[in-house]
């Protein structure tokens, strides 16, 4: 089994990675394989409307970097996704991969379904619960298994290494990476 971690921040390695590593200690101590894509330092066109994609099973244009992973979100059998929030929200580059993965999975129907799937935030003051959401209201429409926790599922700090100062979000965190566990295991 796998799960692939999109982290749509614009920071490498930034709190939202260290969020998405956080669950990836628990899935791993699972035996599931991990790995993460990085949006930083690129640009993720948004989605023409041209519906090319129709019967394709994935965009037709390849400029950017959106085609190989939604190639890897596709052959995972969990979708973690990770955000910061910029402007109470997910970055423009997440909700450009969702906006678009979202018209391919459209107009071909099944690519995710029966994946477990999560959806983390970085968040420094505010905004979490919408960054959340955006990323849930994705995978609940596109047929994803969503794994939740005990507590909403984002965790505090604006410099990097901040968060580690929320032990409850950590701690929620933590059991959230079990219970993606658990279900990915009950599932295959």
């Amino acid at each position: 089994m796998k799960v692939l971690g999109i982290n749509g921040s614009s920071r490498k390695d930034g709190n939202t990675a260290l969020i998405i590593k956080i669950l990836f200690e628990e899935l791993e101590k699972g035996e599931i394989e991990t790995e993460i894509v990085q949006f930083s330092g690129n640009i993720i066109e948004p989605c023409k409307g041209c519906f090319a994609c129709k019967g394709k099973n994935n965009c037709v244009f390849r400029k950017d970097m959106f085609y190989e992973c939604f190639e890897k979100m596709k052959l995972a059998d969990g979708i973690l996704l990770g955000s910061p929030v910029y402007s109470a929200d997910v970055t423009a580059n997440m909700k450009a991969f969702l906006e678009r993965a979202g018209v391919v999975v459209a107009t071909n129907p099944g690519l995710l379904k029966y994946k477990v799937g999560a959806s983390v935030s970085a968040v420094r003051r505010g905004g979490g619960m919408t960054a959340v959401d955006t990323m849930n209201h994705f995978l609940l429409n596109k047929e994803v298994i969503i794994a939740g926790s005990t507590y909403w599922n984002m965790v505090y700090g604006k410099d990097v290494g901040d968060i580690y100062g929320d032990e409850e979000g950590i701690k929620n965190m933590h059991n959230l990476g079990q219970n993606m566990a658990w279900i990915l295991k009950k599932i295959h």
